[in-house]
């Protein structure tokens, strides 16, 4: 073909470097091609010696073109399903700034508060909406989705059983809690030791010794609003706790179980503004009291100060984190939803505490003005009380089956319940017009006429008795009462996001943590309503275009994986490890091999791993590294011998987690099949296998994939993830089951494909790149780091290479040796690195008071010489320190970061430059990112938590010492 008429490749638009850079930079790295530089890193044995069988790569144009057939065979109906989901409305200044917007979805997780000031404000604002409309003292940053956070709560009234009921096995379970959710409590409770109680909450025996904590529901799965005061009140009495999982906006009309005395209160914040997705993503919630605060799963926000005692945002309690407890801990929580949180606490800003209050009565006006029409054709609405949902008495199934018939002829997706009930859920996005058409469904079938809807309306009430209804006011804060104009919520969104730095700034070179390019094209359909607007539980045939999208990428994952099958339900990378556990352990169980129960795990792993071994009921017996950071294979040897009779599997991460394809993998994976074990693979660093080995060639039957990182799924600041596992043929059978799907195996998510809504983006990916595209990216991604390599090493050491030299798509350095004679350790060089507009490099993982370094493919030679200059200015300036011409705790790097209100103040006192301190390079002064706060007192805030929108008199308490 002539040229001229080429399409464009996606390829050159994802992968950073063009021709000419990688030519120079294989001249650095000392290659005569990237193949050669392969051949150089990953051992001969392992490469794959064909390439990848996937479609031909699309263009951008002609990809979203093909993508709008795909979306089009989605159906779009009117849904009244609930259970948990609803449609919302996003409010467009929120779709457009957040959503849609890189400088929100590139983020990375705010390790480094003082680069991360806008985001950790937004969640701040979510924190004390969640707080105050739960009545609770305490709430995290978000968890992944409602049955997560109440498998979370379990956990947590578990681990704080007290008095008699210090060894209670037994959790109770309403009968009446959304079906989801006790499909993954049944799952996380049976290798717990944990005995769930499914019943009634009239059946609830408060004075069973064994009984640690109970689950109600509130509103219940039916829609009713019942008194759940006298069962919490029992329950305290027998210091028995309790969880409500509660709808998060009926709370703004309703007593909060804060205020009744419940102990742990979780839900969805999906009806804040968050799109359906066919099941997500979605920020759950969780808020508890504050003795509980150590005990809190995932991430909690809090208020400190800085150098200058400015008030400052951080993450607090960090030492809670599995990353540091690992197999000690009790949750395995990495991923959150930070992306969605941040929406939701944007939408309560925009609203405010009327706006939340007017949304929440219009919706069970609604709700009210339909349950007046059924009466007057003759229905029964058997819930005395309710906030937005109606359960019908039909009568009969065939005058059920004739409503369902009705309801599809009319696009209505309504409840069915396995009598003869249908419920009707109301949401914001619905309007009076849409109760007239429920209305006429109903009458129709009814053989009756429609009553005048506008009469109705006329005798709506949405009041409460005095006792049902919420009598504290909440969101009081300042912040929930100024931004109610699109104007100044444009303006507040705009200064947050200033405040952060993200890939539209520069390199975010986190080892480990991959965060590559999201290209726009890939992210554009995330918000067609085809994608957005279909709720989970609706019927197949509606989500034709979805089934197809899951069903390609699972093929085309597998394609690149080397495995037999898919499962796309976990919804982070975490629960993607917890996910490959249990299927192993199904795998023996079916064989008789229940006895089965140890994991050997290296020393170098991520802190999940262990985390979600002990989570799935395994003995975790940890394994050496040596010190080139491969497997010590005589110690690995000496445990697989010594546990052989109980081994079940092997965790690995490949290439290792200190950046190295290790030379042995084979002869590992062998060792623990020939004993009896399977072999689980963290799939954290697929990014340097794609196109060039996979997990089923190193050995491997069951792998995770991190679609947020290999598979350009954005980090979101934290979130969202997604962490489909793959399995080989023996495994597929016992891979992760839902109530909605077909057979019995166990849920680890509320939705059945988990978060459905962000699988286009890898789709996208996959689809435009095409195998040699793929191939491609893995050889740069490995050159990259490399070439970074070989420019620091005069300047760093690189603590582990491969056997000839070579470091694979990321590398750990050393910088312990910079202690002993400056005082500067790994984080004053992370923080000194804000000065020159990067994020740090992955601080202190795996290796202590080292950095672990990924640049990705993305970025061009362009970007990453700018990284390197800075890294190697920042030497020269602890060469300062080394020579003596700068005291040790006073010098550019323990003060960084350098704010603009440090350089222009009029008292400049420090030893050097402000020149030093904000430029100490040319090219800094014509692209300056300016950190918003100084370096923050971590121990201060730990020591004085506060995690919710603090007022002017509480920072004045602070400074008083109040």
């Amino acid at each position: 073909m002539n040229t001229l008429f080429q399409r464009e490749y996606f390829e050159h638009r994802h992968n950073g470097p063009d021709h000419s850079e990688i030519n120079n930079m294989l001249e650095t790295v000392r290659c005569a091609s990237l193949d050669e530089l392969i051949e150089q890193t990953v051992p001969e044995n392992i490469r794959l010696k064909t390439g990848l069988n996937l479609p031909e790569p699309l263009s951008e144009h002609h990809f979203i073109k093909e993508f709008r057939k795909i979306a089009s065979k989605n159906r779009l109906f009117q849904n009244y399903i609930g259970m948990g989901y609803y449609d919302s409305i996003t409010p467009a200044v929120i779709q457009r700034n957040i959503l849609e917007n890189p400088g929100w979805y590139t983020a990375y997780t705010p390790y480094q508060a003082e680069i991360s000031q806008g985001r950790l404000e937004a969640l701040v604002n979510y924190q004390t909406m969640v707080m105050d409309l739960t009545g609770m003292e305490i709430a995290n940053a978000s968890l992944l989705d409602e049955a997560t956070a109440a498998a979370e709560a379990m956990t947590l009234l578990r681990d704080t059983r007290k008095g008699i009921r210090k060894k209670g096995t037994r959790f109770f379970v309403s009968e009446l809690c959304f079906p989801q959710t006790i499909d993954v409590l049944r799952t996380r409770a049976e290798y717990m030791g944990i005995e769930l109680l499914i019943d009634h909450p009239d059946n609830l025996d408060v004075t069973d010794e064994k009984l640690f904590g109970v689950l109600l529901q509130h509103p219940d799965s039916n829609g009713a609003i019942n008194d759940i005061r006298p069962v919490i009140e029992s329950a305290n009495e027998y210091q028995v706790g309790v969880a409500v999982a509660a709808d998060l906006l009926s709370l703004a009309l309703i007593t909060p179980p804060g205020e009744m005395g419940a102990d742990v209160v979780i839900g969805n914040t999906q009806r804040f503004g968050v799109p359906l997705g066919y099941g997500g993503p979605h920020a759950a919630y969780f808020a508890t009291k504050d003795v509980f605060k150590r005990q809190v799963p995932g991430r909690i926000i809090g208020v400190s100060r800085d150098k200058e005692g400015n008030p400052a945002y951080r993450m607090a309690l960090q030492t809670r984190e599995q990353h540091i407890r690992r197999e000690k801990a009790t949750s395995n929580i990495c991923t959150s939803q930070v992306l969605l949180a941040v929406m939701a606490g944007a939408y309560g800003v925009y609203h405010g505490p009327s706006g939340l209050r007017r949304v929440a009565k219009r919706i069970r006006a609604l709700a009210r003005l339909t349950e007046l029409g059924l009466e007057k054709a003759g229905f029964a609405q058997v819930n005395e009380f309710y906030f937005d949902t109606l359960k019908i008495d039909v009568g009969s199934n065939d005058r059920k089956n004739q409503i369902r018939e009705e309801a599809q002829r009319r696009k209505i997706n309504l409840r069915y319940f396995e009598d003869a009930f249908v419920g009707v859920s109301f949401d914001q996005a619905k309007e009076p017009e849409d109760a007239a058409e429920i209305i006429s469904l109903f009458s129709k079938i009814a053989g009756v006429s429609e009553p005048d809807t506008q009469q109705l309306m006329d005798m709506v009430d949405v009041d409460y008795p005095a006792a049902m209804a919420r009598q504290s006011d909440f969101l009081t804060h300042e912040v929930f009462n100024s931004y109610h104009s699109e104007h100044e919520m444009l303006r507040y969104l705009k200064r947050l996001e200033n405040r952060d730095i993200s890939l539209t700034h520069s390199m975010i070179s986190l080892g480990s943590c991959t965060m590559k390019l999201n290209a726009t094209t890939e992210m554009l359909p995330v918000s067609w309503p085809e994608l957005a607007d279909i709720h989970p539980f609706a019927p197949d045939d509606q989500a034709e275009g979805y089934h197809q999208i899951i069903r390609e990428l699972s093929d085309w994952l597998c394609e690149i994986t080397g495995y037999d099958s898919m499962s796309m339900q976990p919804n982070s990378g975490a629960q993607g490890e917890y996910a490959g556990l249990l299927t192993i352990r199904s795998y023996l169980e079916a064989k008789g091999e229940q006895h089965r129960n140890v994991t050997i795990i290296p020393s170098s792993a991520h802190g999940t791993n262990p985390a979600s071994a002990v989570m799935a009921g395994m003995k975790v017996v940890i394994t050496k590294c040596d010190d080139q950071g491969n497997i010590d294979l005589e110690d690995l040897r000496e445990k697989v011998a010594q546990y052989r009779e109980n081994l079940a599997a092997l965790m690995v991460t490949y290439p290792s987690t200190h950046g190295v394809f290790e030379e042995d993998i084979r002869e590992v994976c062998d060792l623990i099949h020939e004993n009896g074990g399977q072999v689980y693979m963290d799939g954290a660093n697929m990014n340097a296998q794609v196109g060039v080995t996979s997990p089923a060639i190193v050995g491997a039957d069951v792998c995770h994939l991190n679609l947020h990182k290999t598979f350009c799924i954005p980090h979101g600041g934290g979130g969202p993830g997604v962490g489909p596992i793959g399995a080989a043929a023996h495994l597929t059978p016992h891979l992760p089951g839902h109530f909605r799907l077909p057979g019995d195996n166990r849920a680890v998510a509320a939705a059945p494909y988990g978060s459905p809504g962000i699988l286009g983006i890898s789709y996208a990916y996959i689809r435009m790149m095409g195998a040699r595209g793929l191939t491609n990216a893995t050889k740069i991604a490995i050159l990259n780091a490399n070439y970074i390599k070989d420019r620091l090493k005069d300047h760093y050491k690189p603590l582990y290479v491969g056997k000839n030299g070579r470091v694979g798509h990321e590398m750990i350095i050393e910088l312990r040796t910079f202690r002993q004679t400056t005082g500067i350790d790994a984080i004053d060089v992370a923080k000194r690195l804000m000065d020159y507009g990067y994020h740090a490099p992955t601080v202190s993982f795996p290796v202590p008071g080292t950095m672990m370094i990924e640049p990705t493919e993305s970025e061009n030679k362009a970007e990453l010489d700018r990284f390197c200059d800075a890294m190697i200015s920042i030497r020269s300036e602890i060469a300062q320190i080394e020579q003596g011409h700068w005291d040790k705790e006073n010098n550019p790097l323990k003060n960084a970061p350098h704010t603009s209100r440090m350089v222009t103040d009029d008292d400049w006192k420090l030893p050097y430059s402000r020149k030093k301190a904000a430029f100490p390079l040319d090219w800094l002064r014509h692209n300056k990112f300016w950190p918003s706060v100084s370096r923050i007192d971590d121990v201060y805030g730990d020591r004085n938590l506060m995690c919710s929108c603090p007022s002017p008199e509480e920072y004045a308490d602070e400074e008083a010492g109040v």
